[in-house]
């Protein structure tokens, strides 16, 4: 586990962008257990390129939304083991990656942005994968 000062700005980067962290695996079931509407879940993380693509990107992606998911959540891997473990269940067939964005609708899951898919990628190229899967799901 990171020290908590060290993590406690990167989790309150997205909380100040309006997501509701997801603590405990119970947290994790309440967000995506029988939820009707979307759920955007990112799986937060200390690496650089969360940093510098993933949480800047989902945020670009909300503020330039004309359609947003009804909640978004977030885990940080790497010190919330217990609910990334359980979010990382309802993403199969992908497997664990970090950072990572998840998008469900009506309680599946309909869209997934890898890690693979974050590094090397700028912000605004994150925020266009998200928009594209916001208006066609949200």
């Amino acid at each position: 586990m990171y020290p908590e000062q060290i993590v406690s700005p990167m989790r309150a980067e997205l909380v100040d962008a309006g997501f509701n962290e997801l603590r405990s695996a119970a947290d994790v079931d309440t967000a995506l257990n029988n939820t009707e509407g979307s759920v955007l879940v990112v799986v937060n993380s200390v690496c650089g390129c969360a940093a510098g693509a993933a949480r800047p990107g989902v945020k670009l992606a909300i503020e330039k939304a004309s359609k947003k998911p009804n909640s978004l959540t977030t885990v940080f891997a790497g010190n919330d083991a217990e609910a990334t473990a359980q979010a990382r269940k309802y993403f199969a067939p992908y497997p664990p990656s970090s950072p990572a964005m998840a998008l469900f609708k009506d309680g599946k899951l309909v869209h997934f942005i890898e890690r693979h898919h974050i590094e090397g990628r700028s912000p605004e190229m994150i925020a266009d994968n998200l928009l594209m899967a916001f208006d066609q799901f949200c």
